[in-house]
């Protein structure tokens, strides 16, 4: 019995380390679980505020998704609709001036069409071919970065090659702008081309334009534009435009007018239904005042396409300049200036020596064009 005593006494030691391992044991067993539990439950909160965070991202972006049609839908209502539709009955009729103020200079556009965001949009050609209004909220990120093409391919409705020895380039129409190359780099878009005058695109709609590239240039805001051409019934050249424009952040500080440009010309009688045309009876005025002495002033409507081509090529050759925008000089295409000059502030353009002059730009002295 007392050896019996004694190896229990000698195992005591033992087993009260056995039984002290398996309670710590035991313990971190549930240490481990009660982290794990803990863990388990951050994890699900984690993924339950990602899930949240997730939705409510979807949430922002389908919103955002139809702010931006709700804008485009805006664009085509304002671009579209207008509280009054300017005909020509409301224009006094043509009196050898480029354009008349409507509305005292007031655009007929509502506080909901500003935008900080810039967009453009274009009609679709009507059942006549016909371009109708032109709509953009022109900001720097639209100007062109690159000199302009060739439109030569697009024949806007009503168009004809006809030339007039009085007339500034010689040829009387223009494939004309609606919103100018220089604000919203549109360059042989049929949706913005219309048949126009040299008298309505240099000297009615140009000067507008150059306003506010030069406005937007300086200051990086942006300027609501919309210019509507105005037909007569079916007739296929347009009697004018109807150009408006307020600037957005300065809320009209900068730029706001409302004008009509006459789709005229200046010693020529139009018929505006077909584009047809002819002499006017004060045409020799005009022809006097170009210099052309006893020269008849010509009407090449008739000429043989490869004749007219040719006369074209030269004139196109004889009077291609590059202008410099930024500092209202312009240049010989060849001139070393034109590869220092900036994208951003070069204009290919094809005139006169007298018309860029008249635009207020003085000649390179470096290559005297």
């Amino acid at each position: 019995m007392k050896d019996n005593r004694k190896k229990r006494k000698r195992f005591l030691p033992i087993w009260f380390l056995l039984i002290a391992l398996l309670i710590g044991g035991c313990g971190s067993e549930t240490e481990s679980r009660q982290t794990d539990a803990i863990t388990q439950q951050t994890l699900t909160e984690t993924a339950d505020t990602l899930e949240e965070t997730q939705e409510q991202r979807a949430v922002v972006a389908s919103d955002e998704t139809e702010s931006a049609a709700k804008t485009q839908d805006e664009i085509t209502d304002y671009a579209t609709e207008k509280s009054s539709v300017l005909t020509m009955d409301e224009i006094p009729a043509f009196a050898d001036a480029p354009y008349v103020v409507i509305d005292d200079n007031e655009p007929d556009f509502q506080e909901s069409d500003y935008s900080e965001t810039s967009y453009e949009y274009y009609s679709d050609l009507d059942e006549l071919g016909r371009c109708g209004v032109a709509v953009s909220n022109i900001g720097k990120d639209l100007m062109p970065t690159k000199k302009r093409g060739s439109i030569g391919k697009v024949k806007p409705s009503g168009w004809h090659t006809v030339k007039y020895d009085f007339v500034d380039g010689k040829y009387l129409y223009n494939r004309c702008h609606l919103i100018g190359y220089q604000l919203t780099a549109e360059n042989a878009n049929e949706k913005n081309l219309i048949t126009g005058t040299r008298y309505m695109n240099v000297d009615g709609m140009l000067p507008f334009e150059n306003m506010v590239a030069d406005y937007i240039k300086e200051t990086g805001n942006h300027v609501l534009y919309r210019v509507t051409p105005i037909y007569t019934g079916d007739n296929l050249v347009a009697d004018g435009v109807e150009m408006e424009a307020r600037s957005v952040e300065d809320d009209g500080d900068g730029i706001c007018y409302h004008v009509f440009v006459y789709n005229e010309q200046p010693g020529v009688a139009i018929d505006h239904a077909t584009g047809e045309s002819h002499l006017a009876e004060d045409a020799e005025v005009y022809a006097s005042q170009a210099g052309s002495g006893d020269e008849r002033a010509e009407e090449i409507q008739t000429e043989a396409p490869a004749e007219q081509t040719q006369v074209q090529e030269q004139a196109a050759a004889a009077s291609e300049y590059i202008l410099n925008t930024n500092t209202m000089k312009f240049h010989r295409p060849s001139c070393s200036s034109v590869n220092q000059m900036s994208d951003s502030n070069k204009w290919v353009y094809d005139g006169t020596r007298e018309e860029v002059l008249n635009m207020g730009y003085d000649p390179c002295k470096r290559c005297n064009p």
